[in-house]
């Protein structure tokens, strides 16, 4: 019989209290933000690409995370903020400015976008501090330790929950970090990683989370429905009571997770969520797959799990087990490729990839961590098309086809004195839109759906390379499309819409766009 989370941690906590006393510092290689890029159902909607083509500062304290956050131009635009030290109460304070919301008691990532948290040196460790992300998007937390966060108690930080996403949260990217706790809701602890109210697209990948009574939730009760797509991946929950996740509406795709020691309940799949279960390692724990402590049925796909000395109950009442003999009853589509480790392997490959300070190594479904190196421009990726071969297609191409802008409607958020939204689907290239500052955003619209695949940006003369950070944006949705730096030719999938809008984030000027051209592909 497991016994419960506070009373186990009791060894693992000396242990750490020794090393402590001797002063071990375990240190790690320089970590680069993003390794290998965003993967599962962060890759959709337009993808997260966090700070990418921003700005890189160092933080060692709280406040000056705040402080970069703050220090921006406005709030989308893109900064790579590397963390290293111990980030507490008594080094995080609130800053206040235009492109910032930040409060004295977590790190607060709320109304912003396009921001990566990145642990580096010997480490970053968020010391009963919680992260915060609420009404944003694009973002990245990578390679970071976030522990022991509480919802009473002292101190209190995010309602307990070690990362909290909240209120119309999409595309997160969390990767090689380790949450961890110190007991369950009777020592003062939520949940490791929360998601509702309106979050959608996000991965937790190559991460532990360990010793808490709550793994993490999607949808905070039955009727809230609204978050889902949701990608777990070689992840390691150790010592955990129960959610692992939970999901409540919704569709999430757990794949390659090493499950050890889930006390009560494991993955919960409820209120008509649909969660696809492929090739998990289920180890010495009780009920991992089911609808539990509800009767508002959820449901599953499994295929090439291991349950190895897992305990079922009796099914009845509000407790609907899948096991012993775990059987599908839905089917789950996953838009995205993803390679699969054979599950007799996930225990070591796991153990080799996942967590903080683990070098960011990575599995491609071999059965062996793998070290990428992103940072060398002259590695070929093999998915790549081949420079050589002339046919294959570029979607920085000049664009070929029928300017689908000429003929239709224009607006935007601001413009300065003398200039015209219309200037920029009028064909010519001698007049221009400018916003009424560095940043601001230019629309093209149409009375009925058109399907737009590759935009054209072009500079007004002597104004070339002023764009800096952008945004492409589905308008009608609120998808990114595509985000980068510089004007030009920017391509991304096919999409119907009725209005398609160009966000400019950040500049080394005023911007001057001739003209905003859009094509089907």
């Amino acid at each position: 019989m497991r016994r419960p989370v506070a009373l186990r941690l009791q060894a693992a906590l000396g242990t750490l209290a020794l090393a402590a006393a001797a002063g071990v510092v375990l240190t790690m290689p320089e970590a680069a933000a993003a390794a290998g890029g965003a993967t599962g159902y962060a890759t959709q909607n337009g993808g997260t690409t966090g700070g990418a083509g921003g700005q890189t500062v160092r933080a060692t304290t709280g406040t000056a995370i705040h402080e970069a956050l703050c220090g921006r131009a406005d709030s989308s635009t893109p900064i790579t903020i590397e963390v290293e030290g111990t980030i507490n109460h008594g080094n995080t304070s609130k800053v206040s400015g235009d492109s910032c919301n930040t409060a004295a008691d977590r790190i607060e990532l709320k109304q912003v976008s396009n921001i990566t948290i990145v642990g580096v040196g010997n480490g970053a460790v968020f010391d009963q501090l919680g992260i915060h992300i609420r009404e944003s998007s694009n973002i990245i937390i990578q390679n970071v330790t976030v522990r022991n966060v509480k919802k009473s108690g002292s101190p209190t930080s995010n309602g307990g929950d070690a990362i909290g996403m909240e209120s119309d949260v999409r595309n997160v990217w969390v990767d090689h970090s380790t949450l961890e706790a110190s007991g369950g809701e009777s020592e003062g602890y939520d949940g490791l990683f929360d998601m509702k109210d309106n979050t959608q697209y996000v991965t937790l990948s190559y991460s532990v989370l360990r010793n808490s009574g709550r793994g993490g939730l999607i949808g905070s009760s039955e009727s809230d429905t609204s978050n889902g797509y949701v990608t777990f991946h070689h992840n390691l929950y150790e010592n955990i009571d129960s959610r692992a996740p939970l999901l409540r509406g919704g569709t999430a795709h757990m794949y390659n997770n090493h499950y050890v020691s889930l006390n009560k309940s494991g993955i919960n799949s409820r209120a008509g969520a649909k969660a696809k279960v492929d090739n998990n390692y289920f180890e010495d724990s009780k009920d991992v797959l089911g609808t539990f402590y509800t009767d508002a049925a959820g449901f599953w796909q499994v295929s090439g799990n291991i349950f190895d000395n897992v305990t079922w109950s009796e099914p009845g009442g509000d407790n609907n087990p899948a096991g012993p003999d775990p059987r599908s009853n839905t089917t789950v589509s996953i838009p995205y490729s993803y390679s699969l480790d054979d599950a007799s392997c996930v225990p070591s490959v796991v153990s080799g990839t996942a967590g903080a300070n683990k070098g960011l190594k990575v599995s491609d479904g071999s059965c062996t961590p793998q070290s990428p190196d992103p940072t060398d421009p002259t590695d070929p990726d093999p998915t790549d098309p081949d420079p050589t071969d002339p046919t294959d297609p570029d979607p920085t191409d000049p664009p070929s086809g029928t300017n689908l802008s000429v003929g239709a409607g224009s607006d935007g958020s601001s413009k300065a004195s003398g200039t015209s939204y219309g200037n920029v689907r009028d064909g010519d290239l001698g007049t221009y839109w400018s916003p009424a500052g560095t940043t601001g955003s230019i629309s093209v619209k149409w009375s009925s759906a058109t399907t737009v695949g590759k935009i054209n940006i072009r500079e007004a003369a002597g104004s070339e390379g002023t764009v800096g950070s952008y945004r492409v944006v589905n308008h009608d949705t609120g998808a990114v499309l595509a985000s980068g730096s510089g004007a030009g030719v920017i391509g991304f999938s096919p999409v119907s819409l009725e209005k398609i809008t160009f966000e400019i984030t950040g500049a080394s000027g005023t911007p001057k766009i001739a003209e905003f051209e859009t094509y089907a592909g």
